[in-house]
């Protein structure tokens, strides 16, 4: 009888990193689950009934390279190299580029959002290419498709995480190693709570976390969710500059730090 498969999230104490865990999880999968608050992370895994046979969490801090690169290769020592890598860990912040402290900030969300990405599925790669079969899941934005007023570092960071995972797709496709990006639109999370402006076609956790468990199944290379902001993004795209600089004309900017 073959073991259950094996999933490694990260960010996995809140939002969409608990809901794609509880997906897998009713699938019948094994969870490596990763996040900074391991006491939270714990109590809510007792508290969904999760079976602790099946369940292992690490602590680390993604924007931590050593960090994240040890939790990596905890989970391939104590429970196996894993069918699927999920870097979901995130941060959205809005800054100023005004404001001078707002560059540390800028430099935060890319140490978490970018370079931390990379370190998460660093341990993985190689193993991963040799067994010739895996999947490594980018979670990206819409809002890494065009910049928006206040969001440039959280735009920026996502447009870094889209380019990313379409050239690691390229030099792990000969191996038969997948990689998938999902770039999610408006979800409802604690975090996506705290904005002040209007979010279109807003998606719960528990239904993001379906769509893209089946895509990443599906071996799919980029999808927008819900699939009505894949329209979105399209038209997005399309739109010449002066145009959608008219559309976004006082538009309400992200909350800084702190705000």
């Amino acid at each position: 009888m073959n073991p259950a498969p094996l999933v490694y999230i990260t960010g996995a104490s809140s939002g969409l990193g608990q809901a794609m865990a509880l997906q897998y999880y009713a699938r019948g999968w094994q969870l490596a689950l990763v996040a900074r608050r391991t006491e939270e992370l714990t109590r809510w895994t007792q508290e969904q009934g999760l079976d602790a046979a099946r369940v292992r969490i690490y602590g680390a801090d993604v924007s931590q390279v050593d960090a994240i690169v040890e939790a990596g290769r905890r989970c391939i020592a104590e429970q196996g190299l894993p069918e699927v890598v999920i870097a979901n860990a995130g941060i959205s912040v809005g800054i100023d580029s005004a404001i001078y402290e707002d560059l540390a900030v800028m430099q935060r969300v890319y140490a978490t959002n970018n370079i931390g990405l990379a370190a998460t599925f660093h341990p993985f790669i190689t193993p991963m290419n040799q067994r010739g079969r895996g999947s490594l899941v980018g979670i990206a934005s819409v809002a890494g498709i065009r910049g928006l007023p206040g969001h440039a570092a959280y735009c920026s960071s996502k447009a870094a995480v889209i380019s990313y995972c379409e050239s690691l797709r390229g030099e792990c496709r000969p191996f038969g190693v997948r990689v998938t990006t999902i770039a999610p639109g408006y979800i409802d999370t604690p975090l996506t709570r705290k904005n002040r402006y209007h979010m279109p076609f807003l998606m719960s956790a528990e239904s993001f976390a379906m769509a893209a468990v089946r895509s990443i199944e599906a071996g799919h290379r980029f999808r927008v969710i819900p699939w009505q902001m894949g329209v979105v993004a399209r038209v997005l795209r399309l739109l010449p500059g002066a145009l959608y600089d008219r559309l976004l004309a006082g538009r309400p900017r992200k909350h800084r730090d702190g705000e």
